[in-house]
């Protein structure tokens, strides 16, 4: 059954790891969703955050191909339940549309966004949220008129504590452990 993850890398910092990590799911003819980069709570190590709706056997390989990979420290796979997770949108509207009655400053209330900006020509308005929330503004915008939309990818913190940081623990164990046991 296909289902939607959301699958966390760690990488080292190092140039063309997005070129590699992308290239997994494209071998694979794999759509990525949505994909996010930044760094971690760890210094040096940076996380891609990826999006996908594959099989739960494919979201094993793939996470297990991720690891055989030079350069990626370790990968994870997340169903929704298991994440808490965001994204921003930015909708740049029309002036007038703000200027003429109250309809654009109830949407936005109504919708839990915030203006960002104020220009001559537009304005720009905020949405963080889910998906879903997220079109649901611009389809609301669209009969003001909308000039512009773009969302980011997806943000997700797992609600277990970072696997990451306890496999980098056990791998530190495991290092003291080895060096320790020599006579």
């Amino acid at each position: 059954m296909i289902k939607e993850y959301t699958i966390t890398v760690f990488t080292e910092h190092q140039t063309g790891m997005l070129q590699r990590v992308v290239s997994i799911f494209t071998k694979r003819h794999i759509n990525i969703e949505s994909l996010t980069t930044s760094k971690s709570s760890i210094e040096g190590i940076h996380r891609f955050t990826i999006v996908v709706n594959v099989t739960h056997d494919m979201v094993e390989k793939l996470v297990a191909q991720l690891e055989k990979q030079i350069d990626i420290v370790k990968a994870f796979y997340y169903e929704r339940d298991e994440i808490v997770y965001q994204e921003v949108a930015l909708y740049k509207v029309p002036l007038e549309a703000f200027t003429k009655g109250e309809n654009l400053e109830r949407l936005v209330r109504a919708h839990n966004a915030r203006i960002l900006d104020i220009e001559p020509e537009y304005v720009v308005i905020e949405k963080t949220g889910h998906q879903h929330e997220t079109e649901a503004l611009l389809n609301a915008l669209r009969s003001i008129g909308i000039y512009e939309f773009v969302r980011s990818g997806r943000v997700a913190i797992v609600k277990p504590m970072e696997r990451l940081n306890k496999y980098l623990k056990s791998l530190e164990e495991e290092n003291a452990n080895s060096n320790g046991v020599e006579d």
